[in-house]
């Protein structure tokens, strides 16, 4: 069996990295097509390319599901058009013996996936951000008009948040806006500096503006009377170091997408969210679907078991590919109804992560189970079922 599984390996590997060069180098060109026109005097052609070999590992991630299920049923299509699957059915060789030998095949696979999602797409995600910060000076994430916002604790029992308007390549910051509260949610100072640097736990602050409110000014407010002292006192610091939970990792976190972090980083960035009483759901989510990664690669070659086993007499090549890429594309939108469905619903994360493929998986099992016992349970209903005429 180890001859026959070394085979099968090389013959899905051999189609598996076929059809993801041939996916990423189409993706590749959508990709450099669509951005041909951002291409001018601060952005150059050679800036492009940089930026779409940058996306190359995080483009390989996201494709190799469906790369190793078309991969895999066109190598088991033309292994039973070969009638080469039929010699090791014929060898005494289950269906499920098979499956079990597919699974054995893939765990490489993982092995690369899951150093691939830890180590290289990080690093690739994050020189992409900074390369768009350098390049065209604005990077992807969750950045709104006026910045990327951020709130924690203050030591008082107060409230702190953090404004800033622009991340450099270096992990510094410009257009720092400091909003303090005090326990009640009442606006004790505004503080406003050019840039930040972030050294040991500390947000140093260049040229600070600070803009600190009287504490009797609300009530004199209240009372439309003058108050007797100004309400208001502003004051220039040259530098203000600032104790913060925020640092240059979560900061440069913020411009991933959950998906894209390594699990450290998102654990961390999970317990920075919990800490500061922020809404943490969607990284927990994006946790699990980072868990369940390796696991949809068994589900992909799960499904494309049945479909390459199934009339391997009749061969059908081309119908079994077909057919799979239209599996793999209605997974890929299960995948993503789910999670959207499961965040607006809010259903546990591990439900939303887990729940597509552990329905793949009983599916196909299902229809292998029924393609290896068909003529036990077409002989079954032949002679069980009830109104079968009985020969007179």
């Amino acid at each position: 069996m180890r001859t026959a599984r070394r085979y099968l390996a090389r013959e899905i590997y051999r189609s598996c990295a076929v059809v993801l060069l041939a996916l990423l180098g189409l993706f590749t060109f959508f990709a450099l097509v669509d951005d041909l026109d951002n291409v001018g005097d601060k952005f150059s052609m050679l800036a492009l390319l940089y930026m779409q070999a940058l996306a190359l590992p995080t483009r390989l991630y996201d494709l190799l599901p469906i790369g190793l299920l078309i991969g895999a049923v066109l190598a088991l299509a033309g292994l039973a058009q070969r009638n080469e699957l039929v010699i090791l059915r014929v060898s005494g060789v289950s269906g499920l013996r098979l499956l079990c030998m597919l699974w054995i095949i893939t765990v490489p696979l993982v092995i690369g996936a899951t150093l691939l999602s830890e180590f290289v797409t990080p690093a690739a995600e994050i020189k992409s951000g900074e390369a768009s910060l350098m390049f065209r000076g604005k990077a992807s994430g969750s950045r709104m008009d006026s910045g990327y916002w951020f709130k924690e604790p203050m030591r008082d029992g107060g409230t702190r948040i953090i404004n800033i308007s622009k991340l450099l390549a270096n992990g510094n910051v410009e257009g720092v806006t400091l909003y303090e509260f005090k326990p009640g949610l009442a606006l004790t100072s505004l503080s406003t500096a050019t840039t930040g640097t972030f050294s040991n736990d500390q947000l140093v602050l260049k040229d600070v503006t600070e803009t600190r409110l009287d504490d009797a000014a609300a009530q004199a407010l209240a009372n439309a009377r003058p108050p007797a002292s100004a309400p208001a006192q502003v004051t220039k610091i040259p530098q203000r170091e600032l104790d913060t939970t925020l640092s240059a990792d979560r900061l440069l976190a913020r411009v991933l997408t959950p998906e894209r972090m390594s699990l450290s980083t998102l654990l961390d960035y999970i317990a920075y969210l919990n800490y500061n009483q922020l809404d943490a759901s969607r990284q927990v989510v994006a946790l699990w679907r980072k868990v369940a990664y390796p696991f949809t690669l068994l589900v992909m070659i799960t499904i494309a078991a049945p479909i390459g086993f199934m009339q391997t007499r009749r061969g059908g090549v081309g119908a079994k590919v077909f057919v799979g890429i239209l599996l793999g594309v209605g997974f890929f939108m299960l995948n993503q109804l789910a999670l959207n469905v499961g965040m607006l619903s809010q259903w546990p994360p591990w439900f939303t992560a887990l729940g597509p493929n552990v329905g793949a998986v009983l599916l196909a099992l299902g229809a292998l189970s029924l393609m290896e016992y068909r003529h036990a349970t077409t002989r079954f209903i032949q002679t069980r079922w009830p109104w079968r005429k009985t020969p007179a």
